[in-house]
C-alpha cells in the first residue's frame, strides 16, 4: 500500500502486518467477557498480549491482570482468561481447584504444540525445546512434557550457544546422548536459530526427530519486511519493546535498512523518518490496527 503525504514521502505498508490470528482471538476473547460476565472480575493470567495501549484499553473497561501467586485468592465471582501463549496443565489445574470461571484463549498452533509435547513425553521421547527460556509459550509447552510418572522430559534451548554447552555438558560428564529425542520450536522463534539449534543437535543424535513447529504468521512477517527492500529508506516497527516477534522484526530491519527502529505509538517516532522520501512500516503480532494507522496518519500529517 503506497500513500504520498503532504511532504512527498511515500509510506509502503509491510504486505503482513499488525494482529495474528491468536492474537486477534485472544483480544476478542477478553471484551466477550466483559459483555457475558458484567457482574463478575474478568483477569487475564499474565498480560494478555505485549502491547501496552491494548493493555491500558483493556484495563480502562476493568480487565486485571493476575499473578500465578494470585490464584490462590480467585473464587466463583471470578472470570480468568488464558492468554494466546498459553500455561501448563498445572496452572489450569489450579484454576479449576479455585472454582472460578476460566476461558482458555491459547492460540490454536500453540495448543497444537502442547498436545504433541504431551505425547511424545508420554512416549518417553526427550524433549528439546528451541524458544526463549523465560517465555511464557514455551513455560507452558515444557509443562505439558510430562512422562507416566510425572517426571519432565524437556530440556529448553535458547539458541545454537546454548545447544553447543549442551552437548558439551553430556560429553563432560559422560551423560548418553537420549536415543529416543524429538526437536520442537516456539511458535515465534526465528527459523535461523532453530535451524542452527537442530544442526548441533542432529550432529550427535542420529535419531533427532525435528518439527518446524513456528508460526507461518512469523515468516510471513519476516518476508514481507524482507520484500520492502529496495522500496524504501527507513522502516518502522511498531509493537511492543518486550514482544519477542517484534524484535526479532527489529533485528532484521537493521540489517537491511540503514534506518531502522521500533516504536510502541506515533510519539516515538524519530525526528529522522520525517525528512525521509520513504518509510517502511512493519508491526509486530501483538499490535492493533489502530496503532498502525497513527504512525501512519502522523507521518502523513507531520
Amino acid at each position: 500500500l503506497f500513500v504520498k503525504t503532504n511532504t512527498k514521502t511515500i509510506i509502503v505498508k509491510a504486505k503482513t502486518i499488525g494482529f495474528c490470528m491468536g492474537v486477534r482471538r485472544a483480544v476478542e476473547a477478553a471484551y466477550k467477557a466483559l459483555d457475558e460476565y458484567p457482574q463478575k472480575r474478568v483477569w487475564t493470567l499474565g498480560p494478555l498480549i505485549h502491547n501496552k495501549i491494548t493493555l491500558e484499553s483493556l484495563s480502562k473497561r476493568g480487565v486485571n491482570i493476575l499473578k500465578e501467586e494470585e490464584i490462590p485468592s480467585l473464587d466463583k465471582n471470578d472470570v480468568v482468561i488464558i492468554r494466546a501463549h498459553g500455561v501448563s496443565p498445572k496452572l489450569k489445574e489450579l484454576l479449576s481447584n479455585q472454582g472460578c470461571i476460566t476461558i482458555d484463549a491459547t492460540c490454536p498452533r500453540v495448543m497444537r504444540n502442547q498436545k504433541q509435547a504431551s505425547t511424545l513425553a508420554l512416549d518417553d521421547f526427550t524433549v528439546f525445546i528451541a524458544g526463549d527460556k523465560n517465555h511464557g509459550e514455551v513455560t507452558g509447552i515444557a509443562g505439558c512434557a510430562t512422562d507416566k510418572n510425572g517426571n519432565n522430559k524437556s530440556i529448553l534451548i535458547e539458541n545454537r550457544c546454548d545447544a553447543e554447552s549442551l552437548v558439551s555438558k553430556y560429553k563432560n560428564d559422560s551423560i548418553p546422548f537420549p536415543k529416543k529425542a524429538v526437536l520442537i520450536s516456539q511458535t515465534t522463534i526465528s527459523p535461523t536459530e532453530f535451524n542452527a539449534i537442530a544442526d548441533v543437535l542432529k550432529k550427535e543424535i542420529k535419531e533427532l526427530q525435528v518439527f518446524d513447529t513456528i508460526c507461518p504468521a512469523t515468516k510471513e512477517r519476516q518476508d514481507a519486511l524482507r520484500d520492502l527492500k529496495n522500496q524504501v529508506e527507513g522502516v518502522l516497527i511498531i509493537g511492543g519493546k518486550n514482544s519477542a516477534n517484534t524484535q526479532r522484526l527489529l533485528m532484521t530491519a537493521q540489517d537491511l535498512f540503514e534506518y531502522a527502529t521500533l516504536i510502541e505509538t506515533a510519539d516515538e517516532i524519530p525526528d529522522i523518518f520525517f525528512t525521509l522520501k520513504s518509510v517502511g512500516l512493519s508491526a509486530g503480532a501483538s499490535t492493533p490496527d489502530e496503532v498502525i494507522n497513527s504512525v501512519e496518519n502522523k507521518l502523513i500529517n507531520k
